[in-house]
């Protein structure tokens, strides 16, 4: 989950105009998790105009979605253009909240310079390395976007990752050491890949994550934010839980009121969807609470981390002063995976909060995959 400041609001309204992909008539079942389905050139432009040095494509793989079934998720592969004969290795990056609407994914905003990481994902082309920036399931693809639902987005970064390395022309390979990276709804979602690797991309050389932000428990943060300024991210969440699981029938627990502002976040950005269900609380928008539902309940334990140590080490990061993921959310989170024998660096960002946190800790979080692709020893403080 992710939000920006009102400071912020007017560089992110840009992105509403940006047209939306074509939908894939390919089918998704054939094939193997990871395959590309299409591919066409693209661009990246950390802001208008801006040269990068990069070669990009824009893809459509296939992945899975939290119950099993094959699916087609679209991204962006960006390579620097440097020379460079050698090996490089490559991030998986998950970006923060966008948004629900199509037009929001990062494949429609990379181009022109008006996706809102670019300037993160800058700095790790800057480094030689190839990234790839998934836009999850049901985000600039048919469907709605599934947002905060925790497997089908770990899948869609790893299985980014595998399309990755099989796009010709890139100069990948299934060797290719890999790091994966996200903050915010790409914390979950890098955490999520991080727990699924080793069973669902083993073959994959994984040689770290770097996860901050990290909602790991949504009900916790559904509480947290229930009436305040990050309210219009729970009924997000609510409305891509939803989406991937149809059974739960969100409509019919919302009133007039609730049916329309969600009906509006599915068609917009965040800067517009944080603002309209800002300050508002679940009983202002329902005629009952769906979290208060085992079937909701249920599904939403079902995006929790912490039950699976990932195979490969983790730098997680956390601003104490985080004002929408509370701090001991992402506290417990590593004394889960701590207990069941991960090798986690744990990190406080004592200074700021939660859009901030991603900013001034990405050059650390950067250096410490540039450690694990060195094959440096870690620094575990479990």
């Amino acid at each position: 989950m992710r939000f920006r400041t009102p400071a912020a609001v007017a560089a992110i309204v840009a992105a509403l105009a940006v047209p939306v992909s074509s939908p894939v008539a390919a089918s998704a079942a054939e094939g193997r998790a990871g395959d590309i389905v299409d591919v066409s050139p693209s661009a990246f432009h950390p802001l208008p105009g801006q040269p990068t040095g990069t070669k990009a494509w824009k893809i459509h793989y296939r992945s899975t979605t939290a119950d099993g079934a094959p699916d087609t998720v679209s991204g962006t592969v960006i390579v620097p253009q440097d020379g460079r004969t050698g090996p490089r290795p490559l991030v998986t990056y998950a970006v923060g909240t966008v948004g629900m609407g199509d037009s929001c994914a990062p494949s429609n905003n990379l181009p022109y310079g008006t996706a809102m990481e670019a300037n993160l994902i800058q700095q790790l082309t800057l480094r030689g390395w190839a990234v790839v920036v998934t836009d999850y399931e049901g985000l600039g693809t048919p469907g709605v976007h599934t947002y905060t639902v925790g497997p089908s987005a770990g899948r869609a970064v790893l299985d980014a990752a595998r399309a990755a390395t099989r796009l010709p022309g890139a100069g990948l390979s299934a060797d290719t050491p890999v790091g994966i990276m996200g903050y915010s709804q790409g914390g979950q979602a890098s955490s999520w890949a991080a727990e699924l690797q080793g069973s669902y991309a083993p073959e994959l050389n994984v040689k770290g994550t770097a996860t901050g932000g990290v909602p790991a428990d949504l009900l916790e943060v559904a509480d947290f934010n229930n009436g305040s300024y990050g309210s219009g991210l729970v009924f997000m969440a609510a409305a891509g839980q939803d989406a991937a699981f149809p059974e739960l029938r969100l409509d019919s627990y919302l009133n007039p009121a609730g049916k329309a502002l969600v009906a509006g976040m599915k068609e917009k950005c965040v800067a517009v969807d944080a603002i309209a269900g800002s300050f508002k609380r679940i009983s202002d928008l329902t005629t009952r609470n769906p979290l208060e539902q085992p079937d909701w309940q249920a599904r939403l334990n079902q995006s929790r981390l912490g039950r699976t140590a990932p195979a490969a080490p983790v730098y997680q990061y956390h601003a104490l002063g985080d004002e929408l993921i509370p701090y001991a959310v992402g506290r417990q989170l590593r004394s889960e995976w701590c207990a069941k024998g991960a090798d986690v660096e744990w990190r406080t960002i004592w200074v700021g909060e939660h859009v901030s946190g991603v900013i001034t800790h990405s050059l650390a979080a950067g250096n410490w995959l540039a450690d694990r692709f060195a094959n440096r020893p870690t620094h575990a403080d479990c």
